[in-house]
């Protein structure tokens, strides 16, 4: 076989490979993209995988809670129409994305995820059903919490986060241990929806590190005591 031969073999199947994972994707949908689907789609089954907590908390218009973590969840979805499509949302997409794979794998043919879940779609200032007039703490009210001689360290969690747990046990200590050097504020996403918005939270964990009202740090994902630290004593320096 020539070089040229093998170089066209091997091309193929790069765009081959790449085909396949765009489609093995294609069905979890940024959050516009999802808002016009489900507006469009008619007999759209809408899905909501969060807890019954999360869900009165505030959920979109005409869902379904279903709780993925319950141990009924299959013998529930049981009861959708397999022919129709199905729309499925959690809080910030983990939930939703195994959803969506399982309900695939029991047959369902157009299955569609939100990508980043109801924060994302929080975030886009989208409609949502609230039982409760309950918003969680003002922008005025979290000015106010980060006034402080100290520098302040404000942690955005949730109890279904798995990165927030993680990092709990590490943050209550520095807070027991270093009330001198830093004041640590925790603040569950899921009960003050309206500062996260105003403060652009749309994922979690979210660590923000303010001095003099002023933010000096800001940082997604799970980070490490250590490097926490590290980010408190360089605003010393």
């Amino acid at each position: 076989m020539s070089k040229k031969n093998i170089i066209t073999i091997l091309f193929v199947f790069v765009i081959v490979g790449f085909g396949n994972a765009q489609n093995t994707n294609e069905n979890s949908l940024p959050v516009a993209v999802f808002s016009k689907k489900l507006e469009q789609t008619k007999d759209a089954q809408l899905v909501d995988v969060r807890t019954p907590g999360e869900f009165q908390n505030g959920h979109l218009k005409n869902a379904m809670n279903i709780d993925w973590n319950a141990e009924d969840f299959t013998d529930k979805v049981k009861t959708l129409n397999k022919e129709k499509p199905v729309f499925v949302y959690c809080m910030s997409g983990p939930r939703s994305t195994a959803a969506a794979a399982k309900l695939k794998e029991m047959g369902f043919k157009n299955v569609y995820d939100l990508q980043g879940g109801m924060m994302k779609w929080r975030s886009a200032n989208l409609s949502e059903i609230k039982k409760s007039t309950s918003k969680g703490i003002s922008l005025a009210q979290f000015n106010e919490m980060i006034k402080n001689d100290l520098p302040v360290l404000v942690d955005f969690y949730a109890e279904w986060c798995a990165p927030c747990k993680k990092m709990e046990p590490y943050l209550k200590k520095m807070s027991a241990e270093m009330p001198d050097k830093v004041k640590i504020v925790r603040i569950n996403a899921d009960e003050n929806t309206e500062i996260c918005k105003e403060l652009g939270v749309s994922a979690l964990p979210v660590l923000k590190l303010y001095k003099n009202n002023q933010l000096v740090w800001d940082n997604l994902g799970f980070v490490t005591e250590e490097q926490v630290k590290k980010q408190i004593s360089e605003i010393k320096r």
